[in-house]
C-alpha cells in the first residue's frame, strides 16, 4: 500500500471471509481500515452497467472519499476464537443428528422402528433391530462407529465450551437471566463482543433481525415479518432461551410473566420473538452495567 507514495485517509473493504484477517493486518501496519457494509456496498456498485473488479474498485474509493458506507464491526481476535468453537461444536451436532436420521429412515424401509430411545442407549438399540439382518447390520456398523468417534469429540469440545464459560465473567453473569445456559451466553458474548458498539440496548434486538420489517410509501403503510438481518447463530440461541423461559417450569419472573401475557394476546410463535427481543435487550444492558438479572419486578 506504501508503494502509492499517497497519505490514505480511509480504505474500505467489502466484508468477507479474509475481511478480517486483511483487515488485522492493515491495522497493524498502521492503516485507517474501515470494514463496510455489503449489502449497502452492493446496492450502489448494482447501479454500474459493467462490473469489473477494477469498476467495483473505484466505486468503493468513491464512496469511502464521500463517506456513504457502513461500517461493519470487525470482531476481536478472541472473538472469533470463541466462534471457531461455538460453529465447530455445531458442526459435529449436526453431523451426528444426520446420522440419527438416516439411520431411522433406512431402518424403517425394512419394517423396524427405532422409536423414542435416549442418545446412550441408541446404538443397542440399532444394533438389536438388525441383528437378524446380516447384510443391513454389516452397513449400520460403520454408521454407528462414525456416529461414536463424532459424540466422543463432540464430548471434547463441549467441555472446552463448558470450561471456558466457567472462567469468564460476563458469561456468568449473563447465565443469571431465565433461560441463558452456557451456549446462549457465549453465543451472545461472541456475537456482540463489544457492548459499547451499541449507543442503546434497544437496538440490539433490531441488528439482530428481531424487529419487524416497515415499507412506508405515500398512502401505503406496512409492517412485515421480523427482517431476520444479523447473526443467525445468535437469533436461534435468543430463540430457544425464549422457548424456555415460556414453557420451561423454571422460576417465575417479570419476563416470563410479560411473555406470557403476549402469548395470549398475539398467540406464541410473536410471543416468542418479542421475548427473544427484550432477552437481548436485558441481556445487553446487564452486560453494560454489570448487575446481574433481577428476578422480582423493581419497586417504586
Amino acid at each position: 500500500m506504501h508503494e502509492f507514495g499517497q497519505p490514505f485517509e480511509r480504505i474500505g473493504l467489502e466484508a468477507g471471509p479474509l475481511s478480517q484477517w486483511i483487515y488485522a493486518g492493515l491495522v497493524d501496519v498502521g492503516l485507517a481500515a474501515i470494514c463496510v457494509e455489503t449489502r449497502h456496498m452492493h446496492a450502489a456498485l448494482s447501479a454500474r452497467i459493467n462490473k469489473t473488479d477494477r469498476n467495483d474498485a473505484r466505486g468503493i474509493a468513491q464512496m469511502m472519499r464521500v463517506g456513504l458506507f457502513k461500517a461493519v464491526h470487525v470482531k476481536t481476535p478472541a472473538s472469533q476464537h470463541r466462534r471457531l468453537l461455538l460453529t465447530s461444536r455445531k458442526l459435529l451436532q449436526r453431523k451426528i443428528y444426520d446420522i440419527e436420521n438416516d439411520l431411522r429412515g433406512s431402518l424403517r424401509n425394512f419394517g423396524l422402528k427405532v422409536g423414542v430411545v435416549g442418545k446412550i442407549k441408541f446404538e443397542d438399540r440399532i444394533r438389536e433391530l438388525v441383528a437378524d439382518h446380516s447384510f443391513v447390520a454389516a452397513i449400520v456398523a460403520p454408521l454407528l462407529e462414525a456416529r461414536a468417534a463424532l459424540r466422543a469429540q463432540f464430548a471434547k469440545l463441549h467441555r472446552m465450551l463448558l470450561d471456558l464459560v466457567q472462567v469468564d465473567p460476563v458469561c456468568r453473569r449473563l447465565m443469571s437471566a431465565p433461560g441463558v445456559g452456557p451456549i446462549v451466553a457465549l453465543t451472545f458474548r461472541t456475537c456482540v463482543d463489544n457492548p459499547a458498539r451499541f449507543s442503546r440496548s434497544k437496538c440490539v434486538g433490531a441488528h439482530y433481525g428481531l424487529t419487524p420489517r416497515i415499507y412506508q410509501s405515500g398512502e401505503i403503510s406496512r409492517t412485515g415479518r421480523i427482517s431476520r438481518s444479523g447473526d443467525v447463530m445468535l437469533r436461534s440461541s435468543l430463540y430457544e432461551a425464549a422457548l424456555v423461559v415460556l414453557t420451561g417450569p423454571g422460576r417465575w419472573n417479570p419476563l416470563k410473566a410479560w411473555g406470557i401475557a403476549v402469548a395470549r394476546r398475539r398467540g406464541m410463535q410473536k410471543a416468542m420473538v418479542a421475548v427473544a427481543r427484550k432477552l437481548a435487550v436485558i441481556l445487553h444492558r446487564m452486560w453494560r452495567d454489570d448487575t446481574d438479572f433481577r428476578w422480582s419486578a423493581a419497586t417504586t
